[in-house]
């Protein structure tokens, strides 16, 4: 079944487009344009960048099946890119295979665009030796799991059919394969020949007398690109200068140049701003938010995803959903919210406000909030969490014995891990003590289970309320409550092979009302985003995951 020309039109709803002022794009005018969106680069291997500022470096340089786009309307879409037409082949067996022809597409040194690119990638991807925390994406692609049991990658059913076709075999019913994992950073295309060339000359360099420790990506002038950009200058810590990729196979009305400035905080990105240094600018400071919040009608842009209490259900004292229903029902979001900050809002499920329920509706309004964050009714479910305390047999919290609660220790989650613990002591008598750690050492506790009580930000690899809630079937590897429920996993599958759209929305409303009622995860708020764009320009898009796209800015005219 053909599908490209649905494709070719289809709204993203993973894509927010800004414009300050009502007004019309103009003809493409070669402007340079600056923009801080971030820190200096952590890591430009695509498989590896987590940071916005380097995904969306990333996707100026490099362009993947689909991509994001901004029609003559100002609306985003997902178009394609790679990919010159895309077919879609349901079999018996449940599977589905997706067929990529590739445009005629060159790299920035004139060596054409092939398939085998992308075979080469996504299998560095899904290699368990690469340790890519993007490696779930492909989770949809039949073969996964074998190959990551066997490490053998030639297991993962991503075949080039010629150098101009692209097979992709997956093994159900996946709605945002197109839109979010053709479209992510992580499964750009990659040359096996330069990556190694580029891997080569580092570790030579980093051998030399007082070498630094280079990889492969380190000199981003170095990079070969088949994106709209190429990086012309680097200025470690400062500045990336990209001018237009002369073999990118389309002509473009955005900048001519584009240069990333970094800043570590936001308030360096808006001094940055303030002296026209830059023309875009994110993050915003917390002031600059308060500003723009004091205008009623002001929305920020909802991020992908939710901030919440995970409960470890591995530890004996856990492991009964009565005491942890008990303590969620303790939990005053109201109050945490505030400690959160100015774009935070209580959370209404594990699925946050933005991920679409279809191209016109949100998953969370369609479904309603779940959970109560009305602060007139909390004396009602403290009292509600004590008896179900009782029920499993404490009188006391203190019987549970002491617990730790952790969370990365940045921005407001202190503040908001004293709070929550302070509420478990004051409702329940329990003993948590929060201890604050970096991202690494949480997130290596939650991969271990060595931990009891940890507050942590969940975020999705697509946005699609399936990617929310992928992660909590009994044998995912990405399951650190260690959460088991035959009918959640029973509702999980039925959903990976839906073919009607309805029925799916109808399971994942379900499946997320059941693990939320089992209190394995405690959400506790989602937050907010917003960036700023001179008023004399227009066609700045953000994707929902993060990253920014600059390609289609050009000067406003009234």
């Amino acid at each position: 079944m053909r599908i490209w020309k649905r494709l070719a039109c289809l709204a993203l709803p993973a894509a927010v487009c800004l414009t300050l002022l009502a007004g019309c794009a103009g003809e493409a005018d070669g402007v340079s344009l600056s923009v801080c969106v971030g820190s200096a680069p952590v890591t430009l291997d695509p498989i590896y960048a987590e940071e916005t500022g380097d995904q969306t470096i990333l996707a100026h340089l490099y362009e993947n099946l689909m991509r994001v786009a901004v029609d003559v309307s100002g609306t985003p879409t997902v178009t394609g890119g790679m990919a010159k037409d895309v077919d879609q082949e349901e079999i018996y067996d449940g599977t589905v295979i997706y067929t990529f022809r590739l445009r005629s597409a060159k790299w920035s040194d004139g060596e054409s665009v092939k398939a085998g690119d992308f075979v080469y990638a996504w299998r560095r991807l899904a290699d368990p030796d690469s340790r890519s925390p993007y490696a779930a994406l492909l989770s949809v692609v039949a073969g996964y799991d074998e190959a990551r049991a066997t490490g053998d990658m030639e297991l993962l059913q991503v075949t080039a059919k010629n150098d101009s076709t692209l097979v992709v075999v997956l093994s159900g019913h996946y709605d945002w394969f197109l839109t979010e994992v053709c479209t992510s950073p992580a499964t750009m295309p990659l040359r096996q020949d330069v990556l190694q060339k580029l891997k080569e000359e580092a570790e030579e360099r980093s051998q030399r007398p007082g070498g630094e420790k280079l990889r492969w990506w380190s000199d981003p002038t170095a990079l070969v690109c088949n994106g709209p950009y190429q990086a012309e200058s680097y200025a470690e810590g400062a500045t990336l200068s990209a001018k237009t990729n002369e073999r990118y196979y389309s002509t473009q009305a955005g900048p001519k140049t584009l240069v990333f400035h970094f800043a570590d905080t936001a308030e360096e990105a808006r001094s940055l701003y303030d002296h026209k240094t830059v023309d875009a600018v994110w993050p915003l400071t917390e002031e600059r938010l308060a500003e723009l919040a004091a205008d009623e009608t002001w929305e920020p842009a909802p991020e992908l995803g939710t901030y919440a209490a995970l409960f470890n259900c591995g530890k004996e004292m856990l492991a009964d959903p009565l005491v942890r229903q008990a303590m969620h029902l303790a939990i005053d979001r109201s109050i945490l919210v505030t400690a959160a900050g100015i774009t935070a809002q209580a959370a209404g499920g594990l699925v946050p406000p933005g991920v679409p329920e279809s191209e016109e509706g949100d998953f969370r309004a369609a479904g309603g909030a779940l959970l109560n964050g009305d602060a007139q009714s909390y004396a009602e479910r403290c009292a509600q969490a004590k008896e179900l305390l009782s029920e499993a047999g404490y009188d006391s919290g203190a019987s549970l014995g002491e617990m730790t609660y952790l969370y990365e220790e940045t921005g407001s989650n202190g503040a908001v891990a004293q709070l929550i613990c302070q509420m478990w002591r004051e409702v329940l008598g329990m003993q948590v003590t929060p201890l604050g750690v970096t991202n690494r050492e949480l997130w290596a506790a939650l991969r271990t289970g060595e931990y009891d009580l940890a507050g942590a930000e969940l975020t999705a690899v697509g946005n699609d309320a399936e990617c929310f809630l992928m992660n909590w079937t009994s044998d995912s590897s990405n399951n650190v409550v260690q959460y088991a429920n035959s009918a959640y996993d029973t509702l999980m599958s039925i959903i990976a092979n839906a073919a009607d759209s309805t029925a799916r929305m109808g399971c994942l409303h379900d499946a997320e009302d059941l693990l939320v009622s089992d209190c394995a995860l405690a959400p506790l708020y989602s937050r907010g985003t917003a960036w700023e764009l001179r008023e004399t320009l227009t066609g700045i898009c953000r994707d929902a995951r993060g990253w920014f796209s600059f390609a289609s800015v050009v000067t406003r005219v009234a």
